[in-house]
């Protein structure tokens, strides 16, 4: 079938029945449950994008299989044109959201298309599971399907080094093999967009490593949502119930975080792509390149949201009339500063692009590395410290839309417009401005971008290990060898 449509999005979630919990409640239809509705809605006019006229070359492609144009993420690149047409869609729908949804299709369409490109290194594991990885991707994109993933193990014990200390009974554990296939039980954290997605990879991070030992906790697979035996525990919703002018961003961009809980769950041999291969579960991410797709997704929606960000603050800057006080200038010019870092970063990923072992153009791992490893420490967290600092006590002086429609709004008109804009205009742009810096949607933000790539300390770890200082060191060597 072709790229899918907002309706068709959210018809195959109603109808593949899930098990979803949020706050003591057992969710019957996540399409109209309120917790998740506006974040499906959102998801759902990503969808549509690709039926646009105006952005259909941008948004999808002819399919190798089938001619029908599917959706641009799951392309394999085969050229540097490829992988900025990619780069083009992908903005599209970053921008769409803000930058605020992490976890759109996208993300998990480019490293599937790595995967099946690479499929001779699970095929090294078994045979078959070098058809599996590559039937799997195909169902994906020609049936245009939303999938998300979980990752980490919960520990009773935290490690100082990158492999985890774990429990059988608590870490996703195979328990058996079958005929039908293999059984899982255990946990995994987290599952972002889980509740609003068709299926489910489960895989190991590179930043959460198992012991040598550790055959029945290594595995790659995917399923429906919908299984037997699979649970979605839902964190509460920052979706307050309030207007897009109250809340902008959390009425809109919910995109919900789940533990996902499996009691003897059957996984089917066709859907297994590793198994019982520590090390090459360990490595996969990286030798098929994955993660340098999935990086090139990251640091494009990164890109959309700095610059929001930036938007944002020069919007706030001009309404209250403080465009001429030197440490705004600063503040902004900070900001300024971390755009451009992040879109160099992305260029440079593409003009060090190269074709890998498996015939894919793979953008440069590093400059992406970096770029992830900064927003994650230092560049997003500031940005939202600095809307606060612009912000001051005009993000508390933000009266509800429902307070333009009482006795007071000629009082709220006359004493809170400024020079530039209206009450009501100023208000609108702080609500929105607290939901980026100061909302509980606003403090998850930061908080996710702080760690979902992974723990920073070992993040710094593997990139550490990864650079290549020798050609440095030789130079400084070289340098005090010197006579002259």
């Amino acid at each position: 079938m072709p790229a899918r449509t907002g309706l068709e999005y959210l018809r195959g979630l109603r109808e593949q029945r899930r098990d979803v919990r949020i706050c003591g409640e057992h969710v019957k239809d996540v399409t109209t449950h309120p917790a998740f509705r506006n974040g499906a809605r959102s998801v759902a006019a990503l969808y549509d994008m690709q039926h646009d006229p105006a952005l259909q070359e941008d948004m999808t492609y002819p399919s190798p299989t089938t001619g029908d144009r599917v959706g641009l993420s799951f392309i394999t690149p085969q050229t540097l044109r490829d992988l900025e047409h990619r780069r083009t869609m992908m903005t599209h729908w970053a921008q769409a959201s803000c930058g605020m949804m992490a976890r759109t299709p996208d993300f998990l369409n480019v490293a599937f298309m790595a995967m099946a490109a690479a499929s001779e290194y699970f095929g090294a594991n078994r045979a078959e599971f070098t058809t599996n990885i590559q039937r799997y991707y195909e169902f994906l994109r020609e049936g245009d399907v939303t999938l998300t993933h979980t990752l980490v193990n919960p520990q009773r014990t935290r490690s100082p080094s990158l492999t985890d200390r774990l429990q059988e009974e608590v870490a996703l554990t195979v328990v058996r093999e079958t005929d039908a296939g293999i059984v899982v039980r255990g946990c995994r954290l987290l599952a972002t967009l889980g509740p609003l997605s068709d299926e489910i990879a489960v895989y190991p991070a590179r930043t959460h490593l198992t012991s040598e030992d550790a055959s029945r906790l290594a595995f790659a697979f995917a399923i429906p949502c919908g299984t037997p035996g699979l649970k979605f525990l839902c964190r509460e919703s920052f979706d307050m119930g309030r207007s897009t002018f109250d809340h902008p961003l959390g009425s809109r961009f919910e995109e919900m975080d789940a533990v996902v809980f499996f009691d003897d769950v059957v996984v089917p041999w066709e859907r297994v792509f590793l198994l019982g291969d520590v090390e090459r579960c360990k490595d996969f991410l990286l030798r098929t390149n994955a993660s340098a797709h999935t990086a090139h997704q990251v640091v494009t929606r990164m890109v959309a949201k700095a610059e929001f960000i930036l938007g944002l603050a020069a919007l706030m800057v001009r309404t209250l009339g403080s465009g001429q006080i030197p440490h705004v200038q600063e503040r902004v010019a900070e900001l300024i500063m971390n755009v451009e870092v992040l879109k160099a970063c992305l260029r440079a990923s593409e003009a060090d692009a190269a074709v890998d072992q498996w015939g894919v153009m793979s953008p440069a791992f590093m400059p992406l590395t970096v770029a992830r490893n900064l927003f994650a420490r230092t560049i997003y967290p500031r940005m939202a410290e600095i809307i606060e600092l612009l912000g001051s006590s005009s993000l508390m002086a933000a009266p509800a839309e429902a307070d333009f429609h009482t006795d007071l709004a000629p009082e709220i008109e006359r004493y809170l417009a400024t020079d530039t804009s209206t009450a009501r205009e100023r208000a609108k742009l702080f609500h929105l401005a607290w939901d980026v810096a100061c909302s509980a949607f606003g403090g998850r933000q930061v908080l996710y971008e702080r760690f979902f790539g992974g723990d920073p300390v070992r993040n710094a770890m593997i990139l550490y290990n990864l650079y290549d200082h020798e050609p440095l060191m030789d130079r400084v060597l070289d340098f005090l060898q010197r006579d002259d």
